[in-house]
């Protein structure tokens, strides 16, 4: 598997990005989506990255600034026939690796309350995620759930604590 940085002009990534939106509209509430567009994944405090094997798009995620200190995750999503294939965990692993590079404290991400978005809160949760208080411009919404993640300064943690969490 490899992972790279998007083209977000790919007729096979705006083919998943339509896939999560619709996954989205068929979940949730329109006040309570929060997925990005392909207008809002160009912003210049936006990085997507997407994971490939061989010519197959096998899902995709993004960080967003939100500060100096305090990144969101958006748009993870894996290929519907890519399900229960580690593709996520992959992706998660790649945005906190990412994260840390670019001196973030703090990941948090919104995702749905319901039943559908059971497997990414225990994804996120076995990473360490844990729920919190709505966040940036986020505001209390039935239909979500905030989690966080405080990321440890690599030179303040011993380097097995560190790999441990990724």
């Amino acid at each position: 598997m490899l992972i790279k940085r998007a083209d977000l002009d790919s007729p096979a990534f705006i083919a998943l990005l339509e896939e999560h939106r619709a996954a989205m509209e068929a979940t949730a509430p329109s006040e309570s989506q929060h997925a990005l567009d392909l207008a809002g994944l160009r912003q210049p405090d936006v990085c997507v990255w997407t994971l490939h094997e061989g010519d197959a798009l096998l899902g995709c995620g993004a960080l967003q600034r939100l500060d100096d200190a305090h990144a969101e995750i958006k748009s993870m999503r894996t290929a519907r026939a890519h399900l229960r294939k580690g593709v996520a965990r992959t992706i998660l692993q790649h945005l906190l690796a990412e994260a840390r590079l670019a001196g973030f404290q703090r990941v948090s991400l919104e995702t749905g309350s319901m039943g559908y978005f059971e497997p990414a809160r225990r994804l996120y949760a076995s990473f360490g995620f844990v729920e919190c208080a709505p966040f940036d411009t986020y505001v209390e919404d039935p239909n979500s759930t905030y989690m966080t993640l405080e990321i440890p300064d690599p030179a303040a943690v011993a380097p097995e604590a560190v790999a441990s969490q990724l």
